[in-house]
């Protein structure tokens, strides 16, 4: 997919649905240009164009938002296959099974991890590139900072959700994961969609002495 439309779907993933003027201010691209970009999506099946009034005196803005084929442009890691395999080991290990392998499923990321974020000069880089792990392995998200909530990563999307959401211990032991790899504590705050965005998750790093 060209880097322009990943930088596009990237946006409008974060906000729920931008009109073009904003998406242009957003990957610093000309307001054609942008309306290319998404015309071409749409064609692909990947973006809905819709019209809204404007704050100001003036036509209606062209909006565009993702539709539910650009789900599959954001990966499940296999939710479903997992899932059929943590329940078979129920009856032949016992009913905390599934729980104990995602247990050593987050102890091996946490072990493979490590090394790279030893190399961080700080709680900030380490952050990042932890952030940037996340992404490779199916998370999308950004890192942001800002004097008031402080360092948080924010993610709109998690391959194992899926899993999640039937096993939520898996939750906690995600986040002791990151704890560990990053040495400080991290809470986890899930941010419901609505007018504002989409929903998410908040990981928000306690960094300058914070605890």
């Amino acid at each position: 997919m060209k880097p322009q439309w990943v930088a596009t779907i990237g946006e409008l993933k974060i906000s729920g649905g931008l009109p073009v003027s904003e998406l242009a201010r957003r990957i610093d691209a000309s307001y054609m240009a942008v309306k290319q970009y998404c015309e071409d999506l749409k064609d692909l099946g990947y973006l809905e164009r819709s019209r809204i009034p404007r704050t100001e005196v003036g036509r209606p803005e062209i909006f565009y938002r993702l539709t539910g084929k650009a789900d599959v442009l954001f990966p499940e890691a296999g939710a479903a296959f997992m899932l059929d395999v943590l329940e078979s080991l129920r009856p032949i290990f016992g009913d905390s099974a599934p729980e104990r392998v995602l247990f050593q499923y987050f102890q091996h990321q946490q072990e493979e991890w490590l090394p790279k974020l030893s190399k961080a000069k700080s709680l900030v880089e380490k952050a990042t590139l932890l952030a940037g792990l996340r992404e490779k392995s199916g998370c999308f998200g950004r890192c942001k900072y800002d004097p008031a909530k402080g360092f948080r990563i924010e993610e709109y999307h998690h391959p194992l959700q899926r899993v999640f959401d039937r096993y939520p211990r898996a939750v906690a032991m995600e986040q002791r994961m990151m704890e560990q790899l990053l040495g400080t504590k991290v809470v986890r705050n899930e941010i419901p969609g609505g007018k504002a965005g989409p929903a998410r998750v908040d990981f928000e790093i306690a960094v300058l002495g914070q605890r």
